[in-house]
C-alpha cells in the first residue's frame, strides 16, 4: 500500500531546488537566524533542560475537548519537562486566524492559514530551516515554503475523496465504487430510490469552510497534472469550461463543481442547505443516516468516532478519471508555523515539539492521513486508494510564486481559501437563476481578465478549451 501510494507522490513533489544553511531568513530579506534549523535539532537529546511557554492555536477544537492534544504534551513533556504547552481552539478557523495574525503576540505556534500568500509567509512566520534540507524525507515539504524556505511543516497529509457509509452503499445495490460523476449522481439516485429518508450527499452548506473543500478535487485529481493547479492554470484562458484541460468533459475543474450543482438539483442533497449541522453530520452518517460527504482523509476517524458504526464508514477516491485513469490529489493539511516574534527560547521549542508531532508521535497515522514522514506506513482507512494515483500540486518556480495567488485575487476566486463561488453553486441550484455554464462563464470572464494582467512579461497565455468537448 505504502509503495503504491509513493511513488507518483515522490514525483510530484518537485520545486525548486535551492542550496541549504542553517537558520532561517524571511521573504523580507531579515538578518539571518543563528538559532540551529529545524533539520538539525533531535528530539530527546537536544535541549532537554529547556524553559519555555508555548501556546498554540489550533482548528481541531474536537481535539482539545477530547483531551487529545493534552496526550501528546504530557508525552513530549516526559522529555522535556520544562516546556509548558497550552492551546486554544478556533472554530472559524482560516477568517479568524487571518485576522489575529495582524497581532504580534498572539501566540508562539499556529496552523498557518491559507489565505496568506507565499510571498507573505515572512512576515509573519519564522523561517524554520531550507526546503532542501527536508523535501527528499517530508511529503508536502513545499507546501508552505517560498524561496527556499520552509515556514510550515505539515501536520499530516489529505488525500482526496469521498467520506461514504459502506452499509448503505451495499443495502442500494452498489457493488462497485463510481469512477466517474455520471456514476457516481447514478449512485446517489440509486440510494435515494431505495431509501428516501437518507441523504445521498450532505453538502454541509451551513458550516461555510466545508464548502470550499470542492476546490481540493480539481487539481491532479482530475486533470492528471500536478503541475494544472499552482502553474498551468494561472497562465490559462477558460480554466472552468467543460473538457479543460483534459478535452473530457467528465474530467476537469468543470466535471468537479458540476457534481455538487446536478446532486443539488436532482434533489440529492439535504432538503434545506441552510440547516445543515457540521457536528450533527458525524453522527448522521457513522448510522447511516447520510451516504457521502465530500472532504479531505483527515475527516474519516471523526466520522468513524462519531458513533458505534466506525466500520462502516469507508473513503473512496473522487469519482473522475482521465483517459481511463483514476487519480488523486493528495496535499497538506494545514502547517505548523512559529510566530517570527517569540522569544529564540520558544521557537527552538516550538521546533523541538513540531518535530516530535510530525515524526514521533504518530498523529498523521491516528487521524487516518498521509504521514509526514515519505517512509511510514499509511492507514488503513486509505485502502480504497491502493493502485489510484496519488497526484501532489507541484509547487511554482520561486520566480512565478505569486502568480496564482494574485489571478485568484484579481479575479475574486480565492481558491481552496474562500468558499463563497462554492455555496454560488449550492445557491444557484436551489433558486433555478443560473445554470451551471452561466456560474462558469461568468467565472471565465473574470479569470481570463487577471490572468491577462499578470501575464509574465513575454508569457503566453497556454490554451483556451475552446475545442474542448462540451
Amino acid at each position: 500500500m505504502k509503495k503504491a501510494l509513493a511513488l507518483t507522490l515522490a514525483a510530484a513533489m518537485s520545486a525548486s531546488l535551492l542550496a541549504g544553511c542553517s537558520g532561517g531568513t524571511t521573504s523580507s530579506g531579515e538578518t539571518e537566524s543563528t538559532l540551529p534549523a529545524y533539520n538539525e535539532l533531535t528530539v530527546g537529546e537536544d535541549y532537554t533542560d529547556l524553559t519555555a511557554d508555548l501556546k498554540i492555536i489550533s482548528h481541531r477544537t474536537d481535539l482539545i475537548e477530547d483531551g487529545t492534544f493534552q496526550g501528546y504534551v504530557d508525552t513530549f513533556q516526559q522529555m522535556y519537562p520544562n516546556i509548558s504547552i497550552s492551546y486554544e481552539g478556533i472554530t472559524d478557523y482560516a477568517n479568524d486566524m487571518t485576522t489575529r495574525l495582524t497581532s504580534n503576540d498572539w501566540g508562539d505556534i499556529c496552523m498557518i492559514p491559507t489565505t496568506i500568500p507565499l510571498p507573505e509567509l515572512g512576515d509573519y512566520f519564522y523561517a524554520m530551516c531550507d526546503l532542501s534540507a527536508i523535501q527528499d524525507t517530508y511529503n508536502f515539504a513545499d507546501n508552505r515554503a517560498y524561496d527556499g524556505k520552509v515556514y510550515g511543516i505539515p501536520s499530516t497529509g489529505n488525500a482526496q475523496g469521498i467520506v461514504y457509509n459502506k452499509a448503505v452503499f451495499e443495502a442500494a445495490g452498489i457493488t462497485e465504487l463510481p469512477k466517474t460523476p455520471t456514476e457516481f449522481l447514478d449512485d446517489l439516485q440509486k440510494i435515494k430510490d431505495y431509501d428516501s429518508s437518507i441523504i445521498p450527499l450532505y453538502t454541509n452548506y451551513a458550516a461555510g469552510w466545508t464548502m470550499s473543500a470542492w476546490d481540493a478535487y480539481i487539481g491532479g485529481g482530475a486533470t492528471g497534472d500536478g503541475s494544472w493547479m499552482n502553474i498551468t492554470m494561472p497562465q490559462t484562458h477558460d480554466p472552468f469550461a467543460p473538457g479543460v484541460p483534459t478535452g473530457d468533459s467528465e474530467s476537469g475543474p468543470y466535471a468537479v463543481y458540476n457534481i455538487l450543482y446536478e446532486a443539488v438539483k436532482r434533489g440529492l442533497t439535504e432538503a434545506d442547505p441552510t440547516t445543515t449541522d457540521w457536528e450533527g453530520s458525524k453522527p448522521m452518517i457513522n448510522n447511516g443516516e447520510i451516504a457521502t460527504m465530500v472532504l479531505g482523509s483527515w475527516a474519516i476517524v471523526q466520522m468513524q468516532d462519531a458513533g458505534e458504526h466506525a466500520d462502516d464508514i469507508g473513503y473512496m477516491p473522487f469519482p473522475i478519471s482521465v483517459d481511463g485513469v483514476q487519480y488523486a490529489s493528495a496535499g497538506a493539511d494545514y502547517c505548523y508555523g512559529i510566530n517570527k516574534n517569540s522569544s529564540d527560547d520558544n521557537k527552538i521549542a516550538a521546533m523541538l515539539y513540531i518535530k516530535w508531532l510530525s515524526e514521533s508521535s504518530n498523529f498523521s497515522y491516528d487521524q487516518g492521513g498521509i504521514p509526514v514522514l515519505k517512509d511510514q506506513e499509511y492507514p488503513e482507512t486509505l485502502a480504497a486508494f491502493d493502485g489510484i494515483e496519488l497526484i501532489a500540486d507541484t509547487a511554482a518556480p520561486s520566480e512565478s510564486a505569486d502568480l496564482a495567488t494574485n489571478v485568484q485575487r484579481d479575479a475574486e476566486l480565492m481558491l481552496n481559501a474562500d468558499q463563497t463561488h462554492v455555496m454560488r453553486i449550492v445557491e444557484a441550484a436551489i433558486n433555478g437563476d443560473e445554470t451551471m455554464d452561466d456560474i462558469v462563464a461568468d467565472w471565465n470572464e473574470a479569470w481570463n481578465e487577471a490572468v491577462d494582467a499578470n501575464a509574465p512579461e513575454g508569457g503566453a497565455v497556454t490554451g483556451t478549451g475552446e475545442d474542448a468537448e462540451g
